[in-house]
Formats: C-alpha cells, sequence, structure tokens
C-alpha cells in the first residue's frame, strides 16, 4: 500500500478547494478548551502526562459520534485509545494527526469523520479526498496499519444532506476495496428502515447523536471487521 497511495500535495489541495467550494474551518478551535468541560487536543495530552498509554491499541478518531462511543465497555478483547473531539472535520483529524493518532503507533484505526463536513457545505469530493490524505500520512508513518472507515451516518437531523453523505460513503468504499489494508464497516445501511428512513430509536434526542440502540448496532457491525483487520497484522 505504501507504494501506491502518495500524500497529496498542499497545490494540489488547494486546486481541490477552488473545485469543490467550501475550505477548512480553524483546527486551533481545538486546540485548547475554553472552560474545560468539552473534550480537547489539551486534553489528550494531559490525558498521557498523567496516565500510561496502552501498546498495540485500537485507536478510535474522529467526531462526537467517536467521543461518545463508550470503545473500551464494546470492545473489551482489545486495548482502546479513544480520540474523539465533537464538531471536528477530517481536515481536523489529519491537522492533529501527530498528537491523536501517529504518537501512539495503534495496531488498528477506526475513523468515523465526515459528518460535520458535509453538513458545514463541504462536498463528497473534498470529504473523500481529505480521507484519502488520512491514509495516505498515516500509511507514510505507519505502513500497512488497518484503518477501518465508519461511514457517514444517515441521522433524522441532517437528513437533507444524506444524498451527499451517502455519495461520499460510496466514493471511500470504492477506494477501499483496492487495498488490503483499508476496511469499510458498514453501520449506515442497517440505520435505515423499512422506509428507507433513519430509524429513529437508534438517536437521542437531539435526533443527531446515537442512542445506546445506535451504539449497539455500530459495535455489532464493527466487531466481526476489526477482528478481520487485527487477524490480518498478527
Amino acid at each position: 500500500m505504501r507504494a501506491i497511495i502518495t500524500l497529496i500535495s498542499p497545490l494540489l489541495m488547494g486546486m481541490i478547494t477552488l473545485l469543490t467550494g467550501q475550505g477548512d474551518p480553524d483546527p486551533a478551535r481545538f486546540a485548547k478548551s475554553p472552560d474545560g468541560d468539552e473534550v480537547y487536543i489539551e486534553s489528550f495530552e494531559y490525558w498521557d502526562e498523567k496516565n500510561s498509554v496502552p501498546d498495540d491499541a485500537v485507536l478510535f478518531v474522529g467526531s462526537s459520534s467517536i467521543r461518545k462511543w463508550p470503545t473500551s465497555r464494546y470492545f473489551p478483547f482489545v486495548p482502546v485509545i479513544n480520540r474523539g473531539f465533537g464538531g471536528s472535520h477530517i481536515s481536523d483529524v489529519n491537522y492533529y494527526l501527530d498528537k491523536t493518532v501517529l504518537k501512539y503507533a495503534p495496531r488498528a484505526i477506526v475513523l468515523y469523520a465526515g459528518d460535520n463536513d458535509i453538513a458545514s457545505g463541504k462536498s463528497a469530493l473534498r470529504v473523500f479526498e481529505d480521507y484519502k490524505s488520512f491514509v495516505a500520512r498515516v500509511n507514510e508513518k505507519l505502513p500497512d496499519t488497518p484503518i477501518i472507515f465508519i461511514p457517514i451516518k444517515p441521522s433524522l437531523r441532517r437528513w437533507s444532506f444524506w444524498p451527499v453523505m451517502e455519495k461520499t460513503n460510496t466514493l471511500i468504499k470504492t477506494y477501499a476495496k483496492k487495498y488490503p489494508a483499508l476496511y469499510y464497516a458498514d453501520t449506515a445501511t442497517p440505520m435505515l428502515n423499512a422506509a428507507g428512513q433513519p430509524n429513529p430509536a437508534l438517536f437521542v434526542s437531539d435526533s443527531l447523536h446515537l442512542s445506546q440502540h445506535g451504539y449497539d448496532l455500530w459495535s455489532a457491525r464493527l466487531e466481526p471487521v476489526l477482528k478481520q483487520a487485527l487477524q490480518a497484522v498478527k
């Protein structure tokens, strides 16, 4: 995979931005918590200073759907590090990649992001390119590390964005099929009911974030893919 996936140059990224519209929000908004109540990059650094970090862990990273996921409880068969920070785009994850992913040298990585990106006006192509940049940077430092993408979820609150989200998921799923270290855990399809609408039981009252039923579903869908990925790197 290392020889095939290459880094996207800043010039090319700038051209993509011009072609696809919405640029990136300022990643500095995640550097330090103004009130100490939210999970920010500073929180991760403080935690790492005070606590030991497991080796060969599965690293979960992305937006609030990752942050709120009780990953250690759902996946007790493997050491877990959760580095989700709410409101983040894939571009934010890329900006803080050294501090949230690479420093831990994880055995496998689970990524969920793209939800906020699309809701802010980014195109499917733009989010896809950000995903490829994430893959390339991980591959450069941690070659052949499995990366599992959790597709952008169909939510009641952001249902109007679903066509763009679904297109993004398709682009990433198709791309992941080309490389043995890339995985796509389809958590999105089973979130739709028989009428093709998001199942309300999977969400809390804001109709955006997952309920326990939602995380039960996600975890059940991810587990076999995660075990497959871990088996591949034994």
